[in-house]
């Protein structure tokens, strides 16, 4: 008897093992080893193992591999992987795409990303490592690591964690592997774990000892352990000559400080005007608007998450026009009407435009709260409470438990290493 599930088989080789079946000669004879010489004689063309358990049988079924029953080895059972699973094709992701390189990326298929990864790392110590998640779902994921690059004991831990997850399924794919893996706080809003859909971009994290996890059913691997810095590297960083990978980097880590703190140092100007230099007397809006400040800027935020909201439901064909023309379009009239002033369209436009110099959308909302905690504690305690909000963030970056062995996610400024935080911020070869 043959067991399979429809629409998960290779036709080609489903029918080139069958027609090898339809002799007869090599099903067994029902002594010891029979199934052992049935997969060496009958299953060459695919990868074949025994199992004894019932409850392996059908998780091997319901996976998509063909378990053949037999009373030449009625003790076991041969399961036959002629698996072809429906995928979309390796093009390049669309959040996060580059200038030069690779245009390939992963799919919802976790062996076809592990070849992937497979395919720019030929090394003997690059182990992968496969495990089942879910009590419901049964979840396959692929640990991957580099044999005497990753810490040792760094991956005994996260494998750990891995198999003693208990949940009924990873119905969000990487999402829900996230949160299991490590718990968040609802108060500290920095991604715990980095992901990317580039197999450059994980193949090189692997090379550097990092740990990636690959799910089924997800596009993206996770990358351990992380860093806030970490996010602010984007792949056409390595592409780049030297130069100019340095100066990209130097320049989104100063866009990243002026995305959170260009608001609320607006705002103290305006506060103080009166001890503010002459050359920087432009920062004063000659219009300020018919509302406050602060409410006009807390308005531009909602029309900012609206716009993309829109955005995201849009037709393609439709949603860049209605980004644009609906900006231009609600700026003009508010500040016809009164209600903002054009030097908080401004600024905020370019804080709104700035986010994007990052690919993790996270990340760039977790700037946001950021900026709207800086701006309230500015406006409720001036001065000082600008200061309070600079500790507050400081905080929550140092104690952002990303449950790494050795590194914070303040690394390499917490712990401090000198050559590891120049490397961070320029190109420069291991050995400068």
């Amino acid at each position: 008897m043959i067991y399979y599930a429809e629409g998960f088989q290779d036709n080609r080789l489903m029918t080139d093992f069958i027609s090898d079946l339809q002799n007869g000669k090599n099903i067994g004879d029902g002594r010891p080893g029979a199934a052992q010489r049935f997969i060496c004689k009958s299953t060459v063309i695919a990868e074949s193992s025994s199992v004894y358990c019932f409850d392996d049988i059908v998780l091997n079924v319901l996976s998509g591999k063909t378990v053949v029953v037999s009373e030449g080895f009625p003790k076991e059972a041969v399961v036959v992987d002629v698996r072809k699973y429906p995928v979309r094709t390796t093009s390049e992701p669309e959040n996060d795409r580059v200038m030069r390189g690779a245009r390939d990326g992963f799919v919802e298929a976790v062996m076809l990303n592990v070849t992937l990864i497979r395919r720019r790392i030929r090394d003997p110590g690059l182990t992968v490592s496969y495990h089942c998640v879910g009590n419901r779902s049964k979840t396959d994921l692929a640990v991957i690591y580099l044999d005497g690059k990753a810490d040792p004991e760094y991956v005994r831990k996260i494998v750990n964690k891995i198999n003693s997850i208990e949940t009924d399924s990873l119905t969000l794919g990487h999402q829900s592997l996230t949160e299991t893996l490590i718990r968040k706080k609802w108060y500290n809003p920095f991604p715990k774990i980095r992901a990317t859909e580039r197999p450059d971009a994980a193949s090189a994290s692997i090379l550097e000892g990092s740990i990636v996890i690959l799910c089924d059913n997800s596009p993206e691997a996770l990358i351990l352990p992380t860093s806030v810095f970490d996010f602010l590297q984007v792949t056409d960083d390595y592409y780049f000559p030297p130069l100019t990978g340095s100066y990209l980097r130097v320049l989104r880590h100063v866009i990243f400080i002026l995305t959170v703190y260009l608001i609320p140092v607006w705002y103290l100007l305006l506060r103080h005007y009166d001890i503010v230099p002459e050359w920087l007397l432009f920062v004063i809006p000659s219009k300020p608007g018919n509302l406050p400040i602060l409410l006009q800027i807390i308005l531009v935020e909602f029309a900012i998450d609206g716009l993309k909201l829109a955005s995201l439901n849009t037709p393609d064909m439709l949603s860049g026009s209605l980004s644009i023309v609906g900006g231009l379009l609600l700026g003009d009239f508010a500040v016809q009407v009164g209600w903002l002033s054009p030097d908080v369209i401004l600024y905020m436009a370019f804080v709104a435009i700035a986010n994007f110099t990052q690919t993790s959308f996270e990340l760039g909302y977790a700037f946001k709260y950021l900026r709207m905690l800086t701006l309230i504690l500015t406006v409720l305690f001036d001065v000082w409470g600008f200061v309070i909000a600079l500790l507050l963030t400081i905080i929550l970056l140092a104690l952002n438990n990303t449950d790494a062995s050795g590194r914070g996610y303040l690394y390499p400024i917490i712990p401090p290493g000198k050559r590891s935080f120049l490397r961070l911020m320029f190109r420069m070869k291991k050995d400068d």
